[in-house]
């Protein structure tokens, strides 16, 4: 790690971490960007560093935003170490003189999960990667979970929040991204994870994501890898108010199994001797991300139980 002013030092400041020492401060801010998403604490950059001539993601933090003096030293510093291969890692840490805030990301160009399972890719209902990336996902969490004195909880865990790369390993992303947000741009992200589906039922009364949340989450992203069908219907009609779990629910009190699972799964096996499909399989899956979303946090599994599942289906 190097560093050269404190981080909340009223003047321009770079720490950079494994990976990211070829950045420099005159790179980051030249850097032409292209804004690739906004939310109410900060704004997600693409952009090429001219010195590398390598994408990278930049994501501002609004000052008003985040937390102050050591506490958010002490994240940046923490959160800049962690290294897994199913985590993105954070590169480098930019302060400039007027509070603003630059985390510097490596670029994945497969994209989000998002965009992988619902943009016509062929790839995407092949069970051998639907199995490799909910692996990968799972331990990328495990690691959050129990790699650490206290639990890092994700807090927004989406499939737009898993990057790909070309072998489609996924990576997580914006984890610990809460620690550095105020109380207030911590609650509005919370907000905005569940208007697009993702929000376990207790969080409509409780301030704080948890473990529990975080599990919740990963059953909604199971079960679209399974089904190719996104959380939520961001327009409903008066008659129509389509919620993922729910709508699984149905389609087994109504006895529609192959309502379950995207019907080209199952005409997915490959001759690589990886993990092949069967309707078994499927079920068993299909199950665990059900448990996953159990209304009661109680019920739902701890990340180790998910993951130790996941292996044994793949068995």
């Amino acid at each position: 790690m190097d560093q050269k002013h404190g981080v909340e030092a009223q003047m321009e400041d770079l720490i950079t971490f494994h990976d990211g020492q070829d950045l420099t401060i005159s790179d980051i801010l030249d850097a032409p960007g292209e804004v690739i998403g906004k939310s109410s604490y900060g704004t997600l950059y693409k952009a090429l560093m001219q010195q590398s001539n390598k994408l990278r993601l930049l994501r501002f933090l609004r000052p008003v935003c985040s937390v102050r003096g050591e506490e958010f030293g002490d994240m940046i510093r923490l959160l800049g170490c962690t290294r897994h291969p199913n985590l993105v890692p954070l590169l480098g840490f930019y302060a400039g003189p007027r509070g603003e805030k630059l985390i510097v990301y490596p670029f994945y160009r497969q994209g989000n999960l998002a965009e992988f399972i619902r943009g016509g890719n062929g790839e995407s209902h092949k069970w051998a990667i639907i199995y490799s990336i909910s692996i990968g996902i799972a331990k990328g969490l495990e690691h959050l979970h129990t790699g650490f004195q206290n639990p890092i909880i994700h807090g927004n865990l989406k499939s737009k929040n898993i990057l790909l790369d070309r072998n489609y390993q996924p990576y997580i992303s914006d984890f610990g991204l809460p620690l550095l947000l105020n109380a207030t741009a911590g609650q509005e992200m919370v907000e905005a994870s569940a208007a697009e589906g993702y929000k376990a039922p207790e969080l409509i009364k409780m301030r704080d994501a948890t473990e529990e949340t975080d599990i919740y989450s990963l059953g909604v992203i199971l079960l679209e890898l399974l089904s190719g069908k996104e959380p939520i219907n961001e327009n409903p009609t008066p008659d129509e108010d389509f919620y993922l779990p729910n709508f699984m629910r149905n389609a087994v009190l109504g006895h529609r199994i192959r309502d379950l699972f995207h019907p080209d799964i199952l005409l997915s096996n490959s001759d690589d001797g990886g993990c092949q499909v069967t309707e078994e399989r499927i079920l068993k899956f299909f199950q665990l991300a059900m448990a996953c979303c159990s209304p009661s946090p109680s019920l739902r599994p701890k990340i180790k139980q998910v993951l130790w599942k996941l292996e044994d289906i793949g068995k």
